[in-house]
């Protein structure tokens, strides 16, 4: 075999070597897809350390001549949860409230929220502050978005009844033992439509 026979073949072999190389470096990487979805999420809670049922009524008084006191007809033992994801058509959401039953004629019962408190993150919803409960749906918390507050007492917004006299003269006159009753108050999370 001649120089220049053994200068092509060895030529020919470099470059088969050279372009095999080059190919498997080209097929060093390889690649997959992954579907992320985001579930969509929507819970409320109602949670306290004891009885979810409570008692609201004003001290009757010691002495002929004075009325009822309804200065102490309030609770705060329940903390509302709530877990929130939220998407862009639906942007927040809020908390809303509704008595079933028929509140006794002479007074007025509102719930105010406490501000946020606990060991959640998030978007955390808005009190509106002060609201006289009736059988009409009205907001409580608002501007909820992608949210957690955390579970149980002392987490979420703890919630204030008040039970007040509906007015000096004829909420007074309005007052009758004989209309003590139950009602059911109805909490909701719901789309801020």
């Amino acid at each position: 075999m001649g120089k220049i026979t053994r200068l092509i073949l060895s030529i020919c072999i470099l470059t088969y070597l050279g372009g095999s190389k080059a190919y498997a470096q080209a097929n060093k990487s390889e690649s997959h897809n992954i579907s992320i979805e985001i579930p969509e999420v929507a819970l409320l809670d109602l949670e306290t350390n004891s009885s979810s049922s409570i008692s609201l009524s004003p001290v009757s008084p010691n002495e002929a001549g004075n009325s009822l006191d309804f200065s102490n007809a309030f609770n705060s033992q329940i903390w509302v949860n709530y877990s929130s994801i939220v998407g862009s058509s639906i942007p927040d959401r809020k908390v809303s409230a509704f008595v079933e039953g028929a509140i006794p004629d002479g007074v007025k019962l509102s719930v105010s929220a406490s501000s946020y408190s606990g060991n959640g993150g998030g978007k955390l919803g808005t009190p509106v502050g002060k609201v006289f409960l009736s059988e009409q749906i009205q907001d409580v918390i608002t501007n909820i978005g992608s949210c957690y507050t955390g579970d149980g007492v002392n987490n979420g917004h703890l919630l204030t009844y008040s039970l007040e006299l509906e007015n000096e003269e004829s909420g007074y006159a309005s007052l009758n033992f004989d209309n003590s009753t139950t009602i059911s108050i109805t909490y909701t999370l719901s789309d801020n439509n």
